[in-house]
């Protein structure tokens, strides 16, 4: 009996280390804030909305497919945007690929906004973008947080 166990965990053995290595040479894709800019809002609240352009570079040979997004965005600590997206472009091998998000704000959120830019009267606020990018094949997602300042005045 001890004879066949032998072979029987060598081959587990072999058959494990080869699925960790399927993973191995290929580099996570690197995420970067694009932009992130005001745009004129599509309802009738009269709230803006805004513009979120990721760049996702692909360090390695095939092609990345991304499963989804899920993006948040906050003005002055505030968490004032939650979105998710799915319909994304595949980034080819060695290549480099836009993903543009828009997304309206949070109805309670913007009424704050609205509420602080009529008392305060100013345009420009502290932002922080956090996104988290699901890759076919990879066993963790990318994630990007990023910080700034922007201008809600029309331009």
């Amino acid at each position: 009996m001890h004879a066949i166990r032998s072979p029987i965990l060598l081959i587990m053995l072999v058959l494990i280390s080869g699925c960790t290595s399927l993973g191995m040479g290929r580099e996570p894709p690197s995420v970067f804030l694009q932009s992130f800019r005001s745009v004129p809002g599509g309802s009738d609240t009269g709230l803006p909305a805004f513009e979120i352009v990721l760049r996702v570079i692909n360090p390695n040979p095939e092609s990345l497919a991304l499963q989804g997004v899920v993006y948040s965005v906050q003005l002055d600590g505030a968490r004032l945007i939650e979105g998710v997206a799915n319909d994304l472009e595949t980034v080819e091998g060695y290549g480099e690929g836009l993903i543009t998000l828009t997304a309206g704000v949070d109805l309670i959120g913007g009424a704050r906004l609205l509420a602080d830019l009529m008392n305060r009267r100013r345009s420009q606020f502290e932002y922080s973008v956090e996104a988290r990018l699901d890759p076919v094949g990879f066993s963790r997602d990318v994630r990007v947080r990023e910080t700034g300042e922007i201008d809600l005045r029309s331009r």
